[in-house]
């Protein structure tokens, strides 16, 4: 065997031997110590968060100063009719002059301060929850979700500060307990004198000193709101907010097309249908729970008299807080999501004609 065959023998049995055993590269040595490749960082879209969110505020505010003075008659007038039988229509024309020969009175009063802070807070919480909820997932700036995030933050707000508007309401308008009457003192019997000088008559024979003044009594505290009627306007409020934020945009791509043709038609039909129809079934709770405010004590009445006076004021009730209603997440969360979705789209331009 020549010296060049030994040689091509040797290296044919090292490159099998190599191939049979091969030696790990740097490459494989180095990805095998990780278990996956890293996933890519997520991309957050905050571009013009200080401005989306004045966004949010503005569209609120707008919504809330549109709406809420009809919600502050109207509220009024079912408290009065639970508590004291006027007529619905009566207290809305009287508030409605007295809004005109008035505005600074009423505008500044604490019962339209009140609605006002429930109604913007509401849009506000709402708002605030689109624009975040956009911001980490990277989605344009007019994006509005459905998610039970939403239901929970405006639900709870709305609940905080309705629970308090509505204590502070069926005390200004509710029912007024009157102070108890002092009970009128005896008339002391007189003792006929004999007409003996002072200085002989018996001492038994005189006149007994004159009472005391009787000290004075505080002023009556009014009743307070019973637990089981924050139970029930805590559940008014929150079937009415998920009727409001979370039910139209579930059910208006199901609204048939001879009643609503464009997906915005469907989106304002639904936004103005479902509180107002949900109201059939929040207004029993609602009188309830003014009725237990208003004759006290709670155990002090059948369950049967309790409910005549809800069937009494059911039917006005229902279709007065309907009134009520519409305006608050009809009007003014169309006017909320449209007036939001216009600035929002007029940023999110501006931003793309910068880059």
């Amino acid at each position: 065997m020549t010296r060049d065959a030994i040689a091509q023998d040797t290296l044919n049995m090292a490159t099998i031997e190599q191939v049979s055993h091969p030696t790990p590269s740097p490459v494989n040595t180095t990805w095998s110590k990780k278990d996956s490749p890293s996933p890519p960082k997520a991309q957050w879209n905050t571009k013009d968060l200080g401005l989306r969110l004045g966004v949010d505020v503005a569209s609120a505010a707008a919504a809330g100063a549109l709406t809420c003075p009809l919600i502050t008659i109207i509220d009024r007038a079912i408290i009065e009719k639970a508590s004291k039988g006027f007529p619905i229509q009566n207290t809305i024309k009287s508030c409605l002059k007295s809004m005109v020969a008035k505005p600074s009175s009423f505008f500044l009063g604490t019962p339209f301060l009140l609605i006002y802070t429930l109604y913007s807070s509401t849009y506000l919480t709402a708002n605030a929850i689109d624009t975040i909820t956009s911001t980490y997932r990277n989605q344009p700036y007019d994006t509005v979700t459905p998610g039970p995030a939403k239901f929970i933050s405006t639900t709870t707000v709305n609940m905080a500060i309705c629970v308090y508007k509505d204590a502070r309401f069926a005390k200004i308008f509710g029912a007024q307990q009157q102070p108890p009457q002092p009970q009128p003192q005896p008339q002391q019997q007189q003792i006929q004198r004999y007409p003996f000088p002072k200085s002989t008559q018996h001492t038994s024979l005189r006149p007994p000193p004159p009472p005391p003044p009787p000290p004075p009594q505080p002023a009556a505290a009014g009743p307070k709101i019973p637990i089981t009627s924050f139970t029930l306007f805590c559940l008014r409020d929150s079937v009415t907010i998920f009727a409001s934020f979370n039910v139209p945009p579930l059910i208006a791509p199901a609204i048939p097309d001879f009643i609503a043709s464009t997906p915005a038609m469907k989106a304002a039909v639904a936004q103005f249908a479902c509180p107002a129809l949900m109201q059939f079934f929040s207004t029993p709770m609602h009188l309830l729970g003014l009725d237990l405010y208003n004759r006290q004590p709670v155990g002090g009445l059948s369950a049967g008299d309790r409910i005549a006076r809800i069937r009494r004021d059911y039917v006005p009730s229902c279709f007065a807080r309907m009134g009520k209603i519409v305006p608050a997440y009809g009007v003014g969360g169309v006017v909320n999501v449209r007036l939001r979705a216009v600035l929002m789209g007029r940023l999110e331009e501006a931003e793309k004609m910068k880059a």
